[in-house]
């Protein structure tokens, strides 16, 4: 029998190029081992990604408490309650590149990347702020800052100065300001006494207001230029766990052990006399009084929020419906954690389990 020659017929196969992006998979899933029963779903990716789901893990062996994208969404850094930090690639081939182990004597709670050098401020147990330099691994600078663990911490640049300010809260009950970078001094610029632990703290957008979550259920908001106290932010039940800005400086998201979620308006003249812009609920705080970070999306403007929980998976919600669009599986332990992206549709969670994972979401969900 001879092998027939093809013929250009319209029902000749032919094998076209690869389309560079975005790329699509299909899946052929069969049932009962039958492969002609097989079903075909073609799934459209959204990013560089090199799979729709990523793991990172191996770095840590103890809880990851807080992990976050670098400004350029390029780098991963996380810290954990085994008191180091792992730095990993965004992007094939994902490797964990740096890890800076024992720069405490205590589990590092929190962390953030510098705006302005390749540096990274962690915060600890120990009652210590530490400047570490990515590029060489080596501690530029240590202060203890505050006589308690520390919960939390953020920058920002000053308004026109150039120069960059962290702020951190502590168990001590006072939120304390310093100068950034290698040559900001061991003297706190600012201090703000909230007379019950300090939770979370986060910047305004421009940099003039500073936002403190606290025991006592409240938001209090600070003036830097006035050094006093201007109001608070109330609706919560119990004790909100960490506050993120929205990436219009607009809105204020804070979780809370109550399980419920606040979205809060703070713009200077909001509709609502209470400021609060939504509740959103679906991610259990579970009774370890864990403190979940929670995050905005920031390639579509903000359209999404994003809160891990006990029940080990990370709810999704569009803003504007306050509608749960995902809820993500995956770890074996309390999402402690999650970031997304600077530029693309990408998610990234951190969990007591000590692993990462990143995964895609549908871009533009929530416009």
């Amino acid at each position: 029998m001879s092998k027939r020659p093809g013929s250009p017929s319209s029902g000749t196969l032919v094998k076209r190029a690869k389309e560079a992006t975005p790329p699509s998979n299909q899946i052929a899933i069969s049932s009962d081992g039958d492969k002609s029963k097989g079903l075909i779903r073609s799934v459209q990716r959204t990013s560089n990604l090199e799979a729709p789901i990523i793991s990172l893990a191996g770095s840590h062996s103890a809880e990851i408490l807080s992990c976050r994208f670098d400004p350029t969404g390029q780098n991963i850094a996380a810290c954990s309650a085994d008191r180091s930090v792992s730095l990993w690639r965004t992007y094939p081939p994902n490797n964990n590149y740096g890890l800076l182990s024992s720069l405490t004597k205590a589990p590092i709670l929190d962390l953030q990347w510098s705006l302005c050098s390749p540096a990274i401020y962690t915060v600890s147990a120990d009652h210590t702020l530490i400047t570490t330099d990515v590029t060489t691994g080596q501690r530029v600078r240590k202060i203890r800052a505050h006589r308690e663990i520390i919960n939390s911490v953020d920058r920002t640049m000053a308004g026109g100065s150039g120069t960059e300010l962290v702020v951190t809260g502590s168990d001590d009950g006072t939120v304390r300001v310093w100068d950034g970078g290698e040559d900001g001094g061991k003297i706190p610029i600012a201090e703000f006494e909230v007379g019950c632990p300090v939770t979370a703290v986060c910047w305004s957008a421009d940099g003039a207001s500073i936002y403190a979550a606290a025991l006592d259920n409240e938001i209090h908001i600070y003036d830097l230029r006035k050094a006093a106290q201007i109001s608070t932010l109330t609706g919560h039940t119990d004790t909100p766990t960490s506050l993120a800005l929205s990436p219009n400086g607009a809105f204020l998201l804070s979780p809370s052990f109550s399980s419920v979620t606040i979205i809060h308006d703070v713009r200077p003249f909001s509709p609502s006399p209470t400021r609060v812009h939504r509740f959103l609920q679906g991610a259990p705080a579970g009774f370890e009084h864990t403190l979940l970070r929670a995050a905005w999306s920031r390639d579509d403007g903000g359209a999404r929020v994003a809160v891990g929980g006990a029940d080990r998976m990370v709810c999704v919600w569009d803003v504007e419906t306050s509608r749960i669009l995902y809820k993500l599986p995956g770890h074996k332990g309390t999402v402690t954690a999650v970031d997304f992206h600077p530029k693309e549709p990408i998610i990234l969670t951190g969990s007591k389990d000590g692993t990462m994972l990143l995964g895609e979401l549908e871009a533009g969900m929530g416009v």
